[in-house]
């Protein structure tokens, strides 16, 4: 077993206290679960990765945010990832500046200095699959909740957030629509799917009841104890079928090797536009925040909108 020192031992402890009153604060002005959840992974691996070294997540300075940056570097991680990960770090260095427990935020100067380098040459074009291997991946998932899961992010084009925050009585049957949670990256809350996604919604719904519902869970989506599905699970649920057919390469570090929910967000922007659809009405079903002063008075027919979407949407042909 290997020994720690009451050095190591007080600094993680430090480093410990300190993260989880950044979280607390985080709670304090309203950021969404997701976005604290993703916060504490962001730290946990950062604080793994100092510790490593000997270093510690509540001094962080030029040479720890350079370790970092090397780990996700080797790691492969797209230029995204890396915006997120520094994005994480220089909110949790502006809680210690304001608590007092450090003077400056160092991040800043070095994500304008570092990251920024990264961007052509590691932002690629996501994966994009054509209609025949969307088809091919949702009806190889024989478990209705994946495939309820991967059917609904490719009809909807919704976020991995905004899909764990549905729950069933946000579905109309009758207009086959959903009325997804306000969240300040959606300006338009209203989806709709067709046929073959009610179909495999309702077999999802069927199974659904034979779990035990933990304090009458509402959510559409929900692990295997019962309780609300959240974002690592849609992940999973996604990837590990996409491996199974060969649309998903784990150990790549090309992320045009990867198939992830966001590519299925992708997926169904480029089937609009291919077949048609005009640019407003993908924006409206994308939920893309208007940009013109002008947008906010440009009514979009809900009527008009489902017409064109049931027009333009590709039928799977799903078992």
């Amino acid at each position: 077993m290997t020994q720690i020192d009451n050095g190591e031992l007080a600094t993680a402890i430090n480093d410990d206290k300190l993260t989880e009153g950044f979280l607390r604060d985080c709670e304090l002005r309203r950021l969404s679960p997701e976005t604290i959840e993703g916060y504490k992974s962001t730290l946990r691996i950062a604080s793994q990765v100092l510790r490593s070294e000997g270093l510690s997540i509540s001094k962080l300075d030029k040479e720890s945010l350079r370790k970092i940056l090397e780990f996700l570097v080797n790691q492969g991680y797209v230029y995204n990832t890396l915006l997120n990960y520094f994005a994480t770090l220089s909110g949790f260095c502006d809680y210690l500046v304001w608590e007092g427990w450090t003077e400056a935020n160092p991040v800043v100067p070095f994500r304008k200095r570092y990251v920024r380098q990264f961007k052509s040459q590691y932002d690629p074009e996501r994966k994009l699959i054509s209609v025949d291997e969307m088809t091919m991946l949702v009806n190889s998932i024989l478990d209705p909740r994946d495939k309820a899961i991967v059917t609904l992010l490719a009809k909807t084009g919704i976020r991995r957030g905004e899909l764990i925050r549905i729950d069933t009585d946000d579905i109309d049957w009758v207009d086959q629509s959903i009325l997804l949670k306000p969240h300040p990256k959606r300006s338009n809350c209203l989806v709709f799917f067709d046929d073959e996604t009610a179909r495999v919604l309702r077999r999802w719904i069927i199974a659904r009841q034979s779990f035990e519902i933990q304090n009458g869970c509402k959510a559409l989506f929900i692990n295997e104890s019962g309780e609300r599905l959240q974002r690592h699970g849609v992940t999973h649920a996604v990837t590990k079928h996409a491996e199974r057919v060969g649309l998903h390469n784990p150990i790549s570090k090309k992320v045009e090797d990867h198939f992830t929910p966001h590519c299925c967000r992708h997926w169904f922007t480029t089937q609009l536009r291919r077949n048609g659809m005009r640019r407003e009405f993908i924006q409206e079903l994308r939920g893309d925040a208007r940009k013109e002063a002008v947008d906010i008075y440009d009514h979009i027919d809900k009527k008009e909108l489902r017409r064109a979407y049931l027009a333009a949407i590709p039928l799977l042909v799903i078992d």
